[in-house]
């Protein structure tokens, strides 16, 4: 519950009523919740707050009321009775004093794995303690083919920057119970994020699409050579790029559209899509591949934004050349910013997923940025990390439900 009343005046009792906690709990039914509430209307309770759920079948409700003391066990006895037939259990008990609202979480955070267990959750507590948060809430978002736990937290700090002490510690715990972990702000912010953005080789496809021309070429060494020099640093991207682009010089622009024939999406890339373009986000990829490769899988995806760099055909031939401005590191955060712009969001309200070092600065960008099997430099700079080979994981990082998911595929 939230309200911008002030303290006192959310905790006010009507005179002469005394604060009351009543549960109900049992298996759940059909008119429970009419049945409690014409009890307390019969006897006049003033009603504070309340919460219910249903778990596997199983009903907790839980509500905090005001009434005249002599009330109490009246009420108490005509609750049981009226809910005996149910089969439900009852506890009526006067506090001694007002309780205190219940706080704002300030962070959500999701803990995903194929085996999520009680040891998991148990190093998950005790490093928010060591950190000074509390847990509020849990929620299960799926058992099925990942565990998802969804859970609400306070942490002490909250201000933009105040958390990355814990950011980190949850990363290093990730990395040592073999789950995946996110943390995201909690509130408007979360809910009102609008746009994802995807690098593609190794994250929206499970290729990369350079090596791909290349074995058409028949030179995967030497593209493979320019790439570890790369890797070692040796390299820029532009740099590897237009090495590893001159490789491919008099290739016939036929094998593009066979490369493009053989792209194989990442599994859960298409439900992503789908739940998320259902939902109204804009969607897109920024590749450091090549425009030509993706515009026909762009369109299929109903991707409404698509950049990456441009090979250079002449007479159907690859001159091994690149034309414009080249894809990098530093173009891919200009670019979502760019779509964000027109989208009419901030950037608090985008999402990225990328999986290299050339991901670095959109992930950071990005209100949300998600490590997708991703080099250890990127996973430094990411608020979560995926470690399964499915991307609807991310769903579930955004506290997506598998019951929205399913309707969504509908």
């Amino acid at each position: 519950m939230t309200t911008d009343l002030p303290e006192e005046h959310f905790n006010a009792l009507a005179d002469g009523l005394v604060p009351v906690i009543i549960t109900v709990t049992g298996s759940d039914q059909a008119g429970v919740s009419a049945a409690v509430f014409r009890v307390l209307a019969a006897h006049g309770v003033q009603l504070v707050d309340i919460e219910q759920s249903v778990f596997r079948g199983q009903l907790s409700l839980a509500a905090f009321v005001g009434m005249k003391p002599e009330k109490i066990d009246t009420v108490s006895e005509g609750l049981r009775n009226t809910l005996k037939v149910h089969g439900l259990q009852v506890t009526v008990a006067e506090l001694p004093a007002v309780p205190q609202p219940r706080p704002h979480s300030t962070h959500v955070l999701a803990l995903l794995g194929s085996v999520v267990t009680a040891e998991h959750v148990y190093k998950l507590g005790q490093t928010l303690a060591n950190y000074g948060a509390n847990i509020e809430a849990y929620r299960g978002l799926t058992d099925y083919p990942i565990t998802a736990i969804e859970l609400d937290v306070s942490v002490p700090n909250a201000e933009p920057g105040g958390g990355v002490p814990l950011r980190r510690a949850l990363a290093e715990l990730s990395h040592e119970i073999g789950v995946d972990i996110a943390i995201d702000r909690a509130g408007v912010q979360r809910r009102a994020k609008g746009l994802i953005c995807f690098d593609c080789d190794s994250t929206l496809i499970t290729q990369e699409v350079i090596e791909m021309l290349a074995a058409y070429a028949g030179k995967e060494a030497e593209v493979a050579a320019v790439t570890g020099r790369a890797m070692r640093g040796e390299l820029d991207f532009e740099e590897s790029l237009r090495e590893r682009v001159a490789t491919l010089a008099g290739l016939d622009e036929s094998v593009i559209h066979a490369v493009a024939r053989d792209l194989k999406l990442t599994p859960g890339v298409r439900t992503t899509l789908k739940t998320l373009q259902k939902m109204g986000y804009k969607t897109a990829v920024v590749s450091g591949g090549f425009i030509q490769v993706l515009e026909d899988l762009a369109e299929d995806l109903k991707l409404d934004y698509v950049r990456a760099n441009t090979l250079e055909i002449v007479d159907g031939k690859l001159t091994g050349r690149v034309i414009g401005k080249v894809v990098d590191r530093p173009a891919k955060a200009d670019f979502l910013r760019e779509f964000a712009a027109d989208s009419g969001l901030d950037m608090h309200q985008t999402v990225a997923v990328g999986d290299g070092a050339n991901d670095i600065d959109m992930i950071s960008a990005a209100g949300l940025g998600i490590a997708f099997n991703a080099k250890p430099a990127l996973r430094e700079v990411a608020d979560a990390a995926v470690t399964s080979p499915f991307m609807d994981e991310v769903l579930y990082m955004l506290g997506i439900n598998k019951l929205d998911v399913d309707r969504a595929a509908r």
